[in-house]
């Protein structure tokens, strides 16, 4: 296992949507602030014929797209684009990765590997890592998902991935874990005591965890059709917030703490019945004014993929028996939206009854996206003098990370990612254990929609969904937070 930073960084899919949108402008905020090592080499890979020089241009034409014009410093981009260098490489010829390997050098004193690549080509890539001498042991690799669109898949993958690298070697990637406000999240849960005493049945009503988005397909259409909203969406990201908000508190902050205790969460959540899920697919409608197809017209082919899952999940273990878990993500949906809700029980008596006084549940609101913020929403009396009576309003306690840490740039969630990835640091990847636990839960669900011949019920693209996600908790006496 390497102890300190690598020496050179590889990226497969250099030339991709994923390394112009996100990896290049993360790798340059690094490099901008400091934080890579000054001789760190960074390695694209892909199969377009590139040399050194034009990876170089293909970089600044990314930078110049996707980086805020207060950012770009010339001084910086030229010594950040010297740091670049390019090697063609089809990753389906294991035979091809020689070539590689002898423009990489010398990589005994450490060298991490990203990894975003279709799932058919991992087993090749890792093969041909192998042949070339590039799965040594002071090698960390980090996996891009999807990592398998099944159990069965996935552990194929991984078998590959561990019969050439040793599990503290390997970083399986969820982006979300990279974001400010995930881990956020357990600074809010274990540096402040107010919340322990009520973060369990005893206090919490239910959990609410919606990722919405207003876009549909934007070029992912073979994709997309094969996977669908379930394993898109809530297989990783919605697990990994799921597992983070249910969590017990950990022993430290090492990976190993973290983790142990997230897949305790993943391995406790109950098989999901027919009646507890909802499958959608967005038809024709209007998205912020405009109109839209729907998802048949944008494929162009007839279709059953669900574009929206609602689900009731229960974990059930002595914190959480009895508190609902809501889950709820979308494609063409009324907002562009990734929250956790976490709604506090009624109290127990409202002694402003007799006075017009109506109360509504504490909620704890997390905002990932597109905002930021932290926000609980209490109740307070309303000012003024209102003859026998007193009107009690809704008010927020707000923590807005834009305006708290006003000096701090918001980051890109891939810069932390990388940072970890560069030196070591498994604490916001994903194990092994954990990847297994979602997919046994997933591909649960996925039974029982082919068992039940379950149908995507059919919603107009900019509303929350069809009526029955809505229905899911307004029959239980609650509601979405919209």
């Amino acid at each position: 296992m390497i102890e300190t930073s690598c020496s050179a960084l590889l990226l497969f899919g250099a030339t991709g949507d994923l390394s112009r949108r996100m990896l290049l402008p993360s790798l340059y905020a690094l490099h901008e602030d400091g934080l890579i090592r000054p001789d760190l080499r960074i390695v694209g890979t892909a199969r377009s014929e590139h040399d050194d020089a034009e990876f170089r241009e293909f970089a600044r034409a990314a930078l110049a797209e996707f980086l805020p014009e207060d950012r770009r410093d010339e001084e910086k981009l030229a010594s950040f684009l010297d740091r670049l260098e390019y090697q063609t490489l089809d990753a389906s010829n294991v035979d091809g990765f020689g070539a590689l390997a002898e423009k990489l050098g010398d990589t005994s004193c450490g060298l991490s590997i990203f990894l975003s690549t279709a799932p058919f080509l991992f087993e090749p890539t890792i093969e041909g890592l192998k042949r070339a001498g590039l799965a040594h042991a002071n090698v960390r690799i980090g996996l891009e998902k999807p990592l398998g669109n099944d159990l069965a898949s996935s552990t194929r993958i991984n078998d590959a991935v561990a019969a050439a690298f040793a599990e503290e070697q390997i970083f399986r990637i969820d982006h979300y874990l990279g974001k400010e406000t995930v881990q956020n999240l357990m600074a809010l849960r274990f540096a402040n005591m107010m919340f322990e005493p009520l973060w369990n049945a005893g206090g919490i009503d239910h959990v609410q965890i919606t990722v919405s988005e207003t876009v549909g397909l934007e070029g992912r259409k073979g994709f997309y059709d094969d996977t669908g909203a379930l394993r898109d969406m809530v297989q990783n990201h919605m697990l990994q917030l799921l597992a983070l908000t249910a969590m017990e508190p950990p022993a430290n902050l090492d990976a190993t703490s973290i983790r142990d205790e997230k897949v305790k969460v993943l391995r406790a959540l109950r098989p999901v019945k027919a009646e507890e899920m909802v499958r959608g697919q967005y038809r024709t409608g209007a998205v912020k004014g405009a109109s839209v197809s729907g998802y048949q017209e944008d494929l162009g082919e007839a279709s059953d993929t669900e574009t929206f899952v609602a689900i009731k999940a229960h974990v059930d273990n002595w914190r959480w028996t009895g508190v609902p878990f809501y889950l709820r993500t979308g494609k063409r949906l009324a907002e562009r939206r990734s929250e956790i809700v976490v709604e506090f029980k009624q109290v127990p008596h409202n002694v402003f009854a007799e006075r017009g006084g109506r109360i509504r549940a504490n909620r704890l609101v997390i905002r990932l996206q597109p905002e930021e913020y932290v926000r609980l929403q209490v109740m307070a009396k309303e000012p003024g003098l209102d003859r026998g009576g007193i009107v009690l309003r809704e008010v927020n306690l707000d923590l807005s990370l834009t305006t708290a840490f006003a000096k701090a740039r918001r980051r890109i969630a891939y810069e932390r990612l990388l940072l970890d990835l560069i030196e070591g640091e498994q604490t916001l990847f994903v194990r092994r254990d954990e990847v297994e636990a979602q997919w046994k839960w997933v591909d649960a669900i996925r039974k029982v929609w082919s068992d039940t011949a379950m149908e995507a019920k059919p919603y107009a693209a900019g509303s929350w969904g069809p009526n029955a996600g809505i229905a899911l908790t307004e029959r239980d006496g609650r509601s979405w937070n919209d």
